[in-house]
């Protein structure tokens, strides 16, 4: 097991490279391109009360977003590349909760507990146990987590631009301006900063994308199937990539109630070692018809 504190510091390390660039930008807040009514959305649900949409196949430019700066992206995010899904996918609604997680495994590992809370303090390990017991069950679906490339593709939906849509309106994140309108972080005033990011928050709470998925940035990071290579985007198939053969860890995406808004950007790649768990890495799951 990773000694959570070392790993955590790795996280840091990796991150600074794009912070020191990062500082001081603004952080965008264009509305989703696409035309999509979320109302008319069909979710479809499995035995564990599991909320799936499906995710048409399609092409979309991955990696450093469309307008961003020389210094707004980390290495590791280019070159922009164009990707085909040419697949539709049914992936989660939203992150995997800790209820959901209990009704398959007996049990909540998570730091944080509630019924509507994302489960963390999963490693990836313990999520493809989850993955193994819910294949079991043999519905007539195979479940899985997502690529890197099916995770970013669901996450833009459509957009371009480096937070895929109002992360004020649908991310949970560390920010003081949001804190004090209470939308972002929440405001403590027994923290010496005035600001508290203590917790998850429920799923589903915030506005969905244009396709109808949920805390796709924010509130719990989550991991992906890739192994992470930091040049993987110079050679990458354009046609559904899966990563590298092998990696010393996987990807994990889409930041968290912990991070600052530039960690939330959608094209961020971040890489954690298989058994690491914290209280702010989850997952969602994907699933198409055996």
């Amino acid at each position: 097991m990773v000694n959570h504190k070392d790993a955590r510091k790795w996280m840091s390390v990796l991150a600074l490279g794009f912070v020191i660039g990062a500082c001081g930008t603004a952080v965008s807040a264009s509305p989703p391109r696409s035309s999509q009514n979320t109302s008319a959305v069909t979710y479809r649900t499995n035995e564990l009360g599991m909320e799936f949409v499906m995710v048409p196949p399609g092409e979309f430019q991955m990696g450093c977003s469309e307008g961003a700066k020389p210094n707004e992206c980390s290495r590791d995010e280019k070159p922009r590349h164009r990707v085909q899904i040419t697949k539709a996918f049914e992936i989660g609604k939203t992150e995997v909760t800790g209820k959901q997680w209990q009704a398959l495994m007996g049990s909540n590992p998570s730091a944080f507990k509630g019924d509507e809370l994302p489960v963390e303090q999963v490693t990836f390990q313990q999520v493809q146990e989850f993955l193994n017991k819910l294949n079991a069950r043999n519905d007539g679906f195979l479940y899985r987590l997502p690529t890197e490339a099916e995770w970013e593709y669901a996450a833009r939906a459509g957009t371009t631009d480096q937070y895929a849509g109002s992360l004020l309106d649908m991310a949970w994140y560390n920010d003081g301006e949001a804190a004090a309108r209470g939308t972002g972080a929440f405001r403590n005033e027994n923290s010496p900063t005035g600001l508290a990011v203590a917790e998850t928050h429920p799923v589903a709470t915030k506005k969905p994308n244009a396709w109808g998925i949920f805390d796709m940035r924010g509130n719990v990071a989550e991991w992906v199937q890739d192994f992470y290579d930091a040049a993987y985007y110079l050679n990458s198939p354009a046609a559904d990539p899966r990563g590298p053969a092998t990696g010393e860890g996987h990807v994990v995406r889409g930041g968290s109630f912990h991070v600052y808004p530039w960690l939330t950007r959608v094209s961020l790649r971040t890489m954690f070692p298989e058994g690491y768990e914290f209280d702010d890495l989850g997952f969602r799951v994907v699933r198409a018809k055996r």
